[in-house]
């Protein structure tokens, strides 16, 4: 069946397509960054090219499906499929597959370097863990599956959309998982993130990321590590469980030789097993905080905004007290040591909008600073407190609420 197109010279064709083929043709079509009915028409021409049948797929449970097609491709189609003795579905399918074995999904990009990002503010509540887990999850996602985004200007831009095509910035894009090798690294003694994920503390008598930044590992930093068992994170994050140890860690790190890079010993020792590590840092500015801040600088050959430290922020007064502490121990950092930290961005976290102008003044504050930008705006959601309750990962227990799709925004954003 077809119907007058009215974009150029194509045609609405209506037909049958099982619905794992349809799916996948979605997903492979995104991973290349064309449109699926373009997706087809490939594969069409090159299916009535072939020399031989295919081998016959199973269409059964097929359902409707329409694209839009040149005007004669469909009437060509529609004879060679008579030509072959196959069913204008079946000729369909194995379109699509022909289409699908000619492009196989993209290989997931890796980082040269391990990128090293410090989540950071001497301000607690701010939601730096939230912030760490969400981020974290985010880059782990399957990447072959299409979860919804809300693609900022930029992201837009980088998807090749043209500003005057009627695309909304602030549209819903289904767009696959970014297929990341995360560690989530628990710098906090209070351990909120390893609570939140469902997983224990270390205990206080064995090994732990304290005893290895000290010079006093009892076994291999690997056995610390703990996998976070979802499947749309498929094996790809992983945490470094806090212990309460961390409580003595700047008492500890005063007798260590360049006591700075304590943690970088430390973690060098798994960073060969993934592209993203992140820090959930406690609200200090001690020693821990040098570490951490150290640990994200820019290293020899990699290129700028690949590791550093992002600070959340809230909508409040308040939180401009601390990012101003914050920002000039960093700064102390970059001149003593000779140092290039990045800043990766801002993140405003708790957002609503609701609470009036104290909120919307102090978020267009933020803005206002250029260098860190403002990179990601999380709203105050009840997923996120219900999902800490459940000890779930965010992105699994609510994967399509507002807070999730933000914080896959904002994974884009420091990883573009």
């Amino acid at each position: 069946m077809t119907s007058p197109d009215t974009r150029g010279d194509r045609e609405k064709v209506v037909s049958k397509l099982p619905s794992w083929l349809r799916q996948e043709l979605k997903i492979r079509a995104v991973q290349h960054r064309i449109d699926m009915q373009d997706a087809v028409e490939a594969g069409i021409t090159a299916w009535r090219g072939l020399g031989s049948n295919l081998s016959p797929i199973d269409t059964s449970g097929a359902e409707s499906f329409a694209t839009f097609l040149p005007e004669e491709l469909w009437e060509g189609f529609r004879a060679d499929c008579k030509d072959r003795g196959v069913s204008m579905i079946q000729g369909l399918a194995q379109s699509v597959q022909v289409w699908l074995d000619n492009h196989p999904a993209p290989a997931v990009k890796r980082p040269a370097i391990v990128r090293r990002i410090v989540v950071c503010n001497q301000k607690g509540g701010v939601g730096k863990t939230a912030i760490t887990a969400g981020a974290g999850e985010a880059l782990a996602e399957d990447p072959g599956v299409l979860v919804p985004v809300r693609v900022s200007k930029h992201f837009a831009a980088m998807m090749q959309e043209q500003p005057d095509n009627g695309h909304d910035p602030l549209a819903l894009e289904d767009l696959p998982g970014l297929g990341q090798r995360v560690l989530l690294v628990d710098f906090d003694p209070q351990g909120h993130l390893t609570k939140q994920l469902g997983q224990e503390p270390l205990p206080m008598d064995g090994d732990s990321l304290t005893n290895h930044m000290a010079g006093d590992a009892k076994g291999d930093l690997r056995d610390l590590i703990v996998p976070i068992d979802d499947t749309r994170f498929g094996g790809r994050l992983h945490l470094l469980p806090a212990c309460t140890d961390a409580f003595l860690l700047d008492v500890r790190l005063a007798s260590v030789r360049a006591r700075e890079a304590a943690l970088e010993r430390a973690l060098s020792a798994v960073e060969s097993d993934y592209d993203v590590i992140l820090i959930d840092c406690p609200p200090s500015l001690g020693l821990s905080m040098d570490a951490a801040s150290y640990y994200g600088r820019r290293r020899p050959d990699e290129v700028s905004g690949n590791s550093g430290v992002l600070i959340v922020v809230q909508a409040e007064d308040s939180s401009a007290d601390a990012y101003g502490l914050l920002t000039s121990q960093i700064e102390d950092m970059r001149n003593d040591l000779a140092l290039d930290i990045d800043y990766l961005g801002l993140v405003v976290n708790h957002y609503d909008a609701r609470r009036g102008f104290i909120a919307t003044s102090s978020l267009q504050s933020w803005m206002d600073i250029k260098d860190p930008r403002v990179v990601g705006v999380i709203g105050d959601r009840k997923e996120q407190k219900e999902a800490v309750r459940a000890k779930l990962p965010l992105l699994a227990y609510a994967p399509r609420c507002e807070q999730s799709v933000a914080l896959r925004a904002l994974a884009r954003e420091i990883s573009k």
